[in-house]
């Protein structure tokens, strides 16, 4: 199954120009889960939305860095479904204020993103798993 990259929230300037913000500024902005679980024969899973531009995968990287500890509320490293559902919802959440955790579209499709994230099978997400799944369709 092939999906678009995660995107990076824009500023718009006072020129009405859009420049990319700052990962340090809105971390948890900085990934769209959406974007990444949904396949590629639906329009939107191919172009960002507009005011958003491609994350590179070293930004993924940085986010993914910067943002697991939060969200790996056992500190062992790993995201279970539950940790792993919680950054998602968030992340959507940011591009789709309506989502609900507990809505079972919601629930169906962090199931279908967990799996395309354990790569290994193992029930968990690793730091690595996590930064490829959210990084998929970079080139």
């Amino acid at each position: 199954m092939m999906a678009s990259a995660p995107v990076f929230a824009q500023d718009t300037t006072a020129s009405g120009q859009t420049s990319p913000a700052p990962a340090q500024t809105a971390p948890a902005t900085a990934a769209d889960p959406t974007q990444a679980a949904q396949p590629a024969t639906d329009p939107a899973a191919t172009t960002p939305a507009q005011g958003q531009v491609q994350a590179t995968g070293d930004q993924i990287a940085q986010v993914v860095d910067t943002q697991f500890p939060t969200y790996d509320k056992d500190g062992d490293g790993k995201l279970n479904r539950a940790e792993f559902g919680q950054w998602m919802v968030a992340l959507k959440s940011q591009t789709d204020p309506s989502t609900k955790a507990d809505a079972p579209a919601t629930r169906k499709w962090i199931g279908t993103a967990f799996a395309q994230a354990d790569t290994d099978k193992d029930k968990t997400v690793s730091k690595t798993e996590l930064t490829g799944f959210l990084s998929q369709g970079q080139g």
